[in-house]
């Protein structure tokens, strides 16, 4: 199985309410092999929610206590963002999980970048709460950025054969 943010399968969970739907991921529904995770979500935040992102640091920092995640308001979420991430971990203790195609600058799901914790749409290298728990747990993790169709076939028939 491979789980994949749910915004982009076209589930409205993105913080705003909307979808961050992405076409070719979603001509791949029918395999059967995604399971929809939103960290936010299943962290117990709302939909829609604040906009939110991690202050001095990277998902990594989270993780150790060294960052936290807040709002633009100042609200902490850090403990939702860590509770998201540990439900993620849980679907590949039930299913046997091959990958996670996860949605780029997102404060839970950036594979590469997220934003600086500024608001101000500056990004920088790092990851994610959640794209960073499953790196500690060796799951492979991609954004939706860099996968063509012939990567995504690959990583179904990977799934598929696994």
């Amino acid at each position: 199985m491979i789980l994949v943010s749910a915004c982009l399968l076209g589930l409205n969970t993105k913080y705003n309410g909307e979808t961050n739907a992405h076409s070719l991921i979603q001509s791949y529904c029918s395999s059967g092999r995604f399971i929809p995770v939103c960290p936010e979500q299943l962290g117990g935040l709302s939909t829609p929610r604040e906009a939110v992102e991690i202050i001095n640091g990277t998902g990594q920092e989270v993780l150790l206590g060294r960052s936290l995640v807040k709002g633009e308001s100042g609200e902490g979420v850090t403990s939702q963002f860590l509770k998201g991430a540990n439900e993620v971990l849980k679907f590949p203790r039930m299913f046997k999980v091959t990958a996670a195609i996860l949605k780029e600058r997102s404060p839970s799901c950036g594979v590469h970048f997220i934003y600086d914790g500024s608001f101000t749409h500056r990004m920088i290298p790092g990851q994610g709460v959640t794209s960073a728990m499953l790196k500690v747990h060796n799951i492979p993790i991609y954004s939706e950025e860099e996968l063509t169709e012939e990567r995504l076939k690959e990583l179904i028939s990977e799934d598929m054969a696994g």
